[in-house]
C-alpha cells in the first residue's frame, strides 16, 4: 500500500496540477528500486529520464547537480535548467555590427534658436561647456544666424570581450576598394607606358634585350657583405672545420689595449673584438697597431670582391652562367657593363623626375657643414685653448646683413660710443638714421661738448671762496689720511714677520715629529709606546703648511733627494 501511495504521487507530480506540499519519506523498498533503476540507466538497459522539453538526461551526472533546489522547483521534476544560464541574468551585448554613428544629422537643419540647445553654435545635442565649434564672438542664441546641424545620438554599445578586442568593429570596406582602384590606375598606366616604349623601340630598330631588375635598383648592394661566405663555399656551414684563433704571446692582448669600459666590446668565447678600441682617443686608425677585426674585414679589395660576389649570385639567380671562381674575366666585364648601364639609367631617370617636377635649384644647394656650421672633424684642444690636433672650427657668420651703411656714411651704426650712446665714427652723430656730415658734424659736436664741460667750471669759479678755517679743516683731514695708510703698511710688514717666525717653529716641529716616528718605527711592536697622553686639537694653517712641505710622495722622482 505504501508503495502504490507512492507510485501515485509522482505520477500525479508529474501531471501540470503540481501540488506545493512536502514530499513524502520515501520507504526502503522504494529507495532500493530508485537505487536499482538508477544502475540500469547507467548501464544502458532502462531509458535515461527525460526533462521537461524532451532532452535525455545523462545517468551519470552526480546527484547534487542533478538535483532540483526546493526555491526553483518544488515539485522536484527531473531537470538541468537550473545549471543552464538563467536568461533574466545574461548581459544583452551589441552585435559586431553597431557602431558609433559619424558626423551630423543632414535631414533636419534649423533655421532659427531652439531652446536648451547650445549658446554659442546653435546644435541641440549638446550645451556650451560641451561645444567643439569656435567660440562666437555673439553666440547663435542671440543673433540666430549659422545654426549648426545637431549631432547623433550616440547608442551606449557595450561589447563582449570578443567585440572589445575587434580592431575592424566599425571599418568601412568600402574605403579599401578606393586604395585598389588607386593601385590598379597607376598598374594600368605603368603598362601602357612600356607598351608604348616598347612600340616606339620596335619601329625604331633599337631594341636591346637587357637584363636589370627596376624593383632591386634602390637597393644597397652592400647590406649582404656581412652574411656572405668566403667566394667558391657553396657547402652548408655546419660542415665547415673551424680553427681557433691563435696569437703570438708576444702581442699585447686586445682587451689590454684600452682599459675604458665603454670602449670596444670584446667576446671572451670567440676572443673577437669587432670595433676600434682607439675609436674615441682621437688616434687614426692607419697609425695604431690594431683597430679592430672589422677595420681588416673593409679593408683593400675586400668589400670590391663581396659586391663582385653578390652580383654573380644576382646574375646566376636570372640564368646567367656565370661563376666568380670559374669565369673571373667574364664576371668582371659583365659586371663592368652591369655598372654602365646602371649610372645611366640612373642619370636617365633623374632627367626625366626634373623634367616633370622641377627642384634643380636644391640640388646645388651648398652642403650641410656650410648651412649649419657643423662636422664630424676631430679638434683636440689644450688646456690653454690652443690646438694641438686637427683643424680649428671655423667662426660662424651672422644671419644678419653686416657692414651695411646708409646715408652716405663710412662706418656703420655702433662704431662709435660716447657717454653710454652708441653713434656713428664718420661724423659722431647718435642718431640712426642721419645724414652724414663727416667732418664738420666732428668740429660741431666738440664745440657743444667743450661748451658743456665749461659751464661747470664757470658755476664753481661764481661759487663763495672758501675761509681759512675750511682750508685748514681739509688740510687735517688730508694729514690723517696719510698717516693711516702709514700705520697699516707697518702692521702689514708685522703680520708677515710674525707668520714666517710661526712656519718655522711649525717646520721645526714636523722634523722633530717625523724623527720621532723615525724611531718608534724601528722599535719593536711590543715596545712601542702608546699614545693615551696625545693631545687632540685642531691644526693651526702653519702646522698644515709644514706638514705639506715636509710630506714625501712616493711618485715623486726627486723624493730620493729630499734628505741630501
Amino acid at each position: 500500500m505504501a508503495s502504490g501511495t507512492v507510485m501515485n504521487a509522482t505520477s500525479s507530480g508529474g501531471s501540470n496540477d503540481v501540488s506545493l506540499e512536502e514530499p513524502k519519506k520515501m520507504t526502503r523498498e522504494d529507495w532500493r528500486k530508485k537505487k536499482e533503476l538508477e544502475e540500469q540507466r547507467k548501464l544502458g538497459n532502462a531509458p535515461a529520464e527525460v526533462d521537461e522539453e524532451g532532452k535525455d538526461i545523462n545517468p551519470h551526472i552526480p546527484q547534487y547537480i542533478s538535483s532540483v533546489p526546493w526555491y526553483i522547483d518544488p515539485s522536484k521534476r527531473p531537470t538541468l535548467k537550473h545549471q543552464r544560464p538563467q536568461p533574466e541574468k545574461q548581459k544583452q551585448y551589441s552585435s559586431s555590427g553597431d557602431w558609433y554613428k559619424r558626423g551630423v544629422q543632414e535631414h533636419s537643419i534649423a533655421t532659427r534658436y531652439r531652446k536648451g540647445a547650445c549658446e554659442n553654435c546653435g546644435a541641440l545635442t549638446h550645451k556650451k561647456k560641451d561645444c567643439m565649434e569656435r567660440p562666437r564672438k555673439v553666440g547663435a542664441k542671440y543673433t540666430g544666424m549659422n545654426i549648426a546641424p545637431d549631432e547623433h545620438v550616440q547608442p551606449q554599445l557595450m561589447f563582449d570581450y570578443d567585440g572589445k578586442r575587434d580592431r575592424w568593429n566599425g571599418y568601412n570596406p568600402e574605403e579599401h576598394m578606393k586604395i585598389v582602384e588607386e593601385y590598379s590606375k597607376v598598374d594600368l598606366a605603368k603598362r601602357t607606358l612600356k607598351a608604348q616604349k616598347l612600340q616606339e623601340e620596335l619601329a625604331s630598330g633599337k631594341l636591346e634585350q637587357v637584363e636589370r631588375d627596376h624593383n632591386s635598383e634602390d637597393e644597397d648592394e652592400d647590406k649582404y657583405a656581412d652574411d656572405i661566405d668566403m667566394p667558391g663555399q657553396n657547402f652548408d656551414s655546419k660542415r665547415r672545420i673551424t680553427v681557433r684563433n691563435l696569437r703570438i704571446r708576444e702581442d699585447i692582448a686586445k682587451y689590454l689595449r684600452n682599459l675604458d669600459p665603454n670602449s670596444a666590446y670584446y667576446d671572451p668565447k670567440t676572443r673577437a673584438m669587432r670595433e676600434n678600441p682607439y675609436a674615441n682617443t682621437g688616434k687614426n686608425p692607419d697609425e695604431v697597431g690594431y683597430a679592430g677585426d672589422n677595420f681588416v674585414r673593409y679593408t683593400g679589395d675586400t668589400i670590391s670582391m663581396a659586391q663582385t660576389q653578390l652580383f654573380a649570385w644576382e646574375a646566376y639567380d636570372k640564368g646567367s652562367e656565370v661563376h666568380l671562381q670559374a669565369d673571373p674575366t667574364k664576371l668582371e666585364l659583365l659586371y663592368k657593363s652591369f655598372k654602365v648601364k646602371k649610372e645611366d639609367f640612373k642619370a636617365q631617370q633623374k632627367e626625366s623626375i626634373l623634367e616633370k617636377y622641377g627642384g634643380q635649384e636644391h640640388l646645388d644647394a651648398p652642403p650641410a657643414e656650410l648651412l649649419l656650421a657643423q662636422t664630424e672633424d676631430y679638434v683636440e684642444y689644450s688646456r690653454h685653448g690652443t690646438v694641438i690636433k686637427g683643424q680649428e672650427k671655423a667662426i660662424a657668420c651672422s644671419k644678419y646683413e653686416e657692414d651695411v651703411k646708409i646715408n652716405n656714411h663710412t662706418c656703420i651704426w655702433g662704431s662709435y660710443w660716447k657717454e653710454g650712446k652708441w653713434g656713428y665714427k664718420c661724423c659722431h652723430s647718435f642718431v640712426k638714421y642721419s645724414y652724414c656730415t663727416g667732418e664738420a658734424g666732428k668740429e660741431i659736436v666738440n664745440t657743444e661738448a667743450s661748451l658743456l664741460e665749461e659751464q661747470p667750471r664757470e658755476e664753481e669759479q661764481m661759487t663763495k671762496p672758501k675761509t681759512l678755517m675750511e682750508i685748514h679743516q681739509e688740510k687735517q683731514k688730508e694729514k690723517k689720511k696719510k698717516k693711516h695708510k702709514k700705520s697699516s703698511n707697518s702692521d702689514s710688514e708685522g703680520e708677515e714677520k710674525k707668520k714666517q717666525e710661526k712656519l718655522k717653529k711649525a717646520l721645526n716641529a714636523e722634523e722633530a715629529r717625523l724623527l720621532h716616528v723615525k724611531e718608534i718605527m724601528q722599535l719593536d711592536e711590543r715596545k712601542r709606546p702608546y699614545n693615551s697622553l696625545y693631545e687632540t686639537r685642531e691644526p693651526t694653517e702653519e702646522e698644515m703648511e709644514a706638514y705639506r712641505m715636509k710630506r714625501q710622495r712616493p711618485d715623486d722622482p726627486m723624493a730620493s733627494f729630499l734628505g741630501q
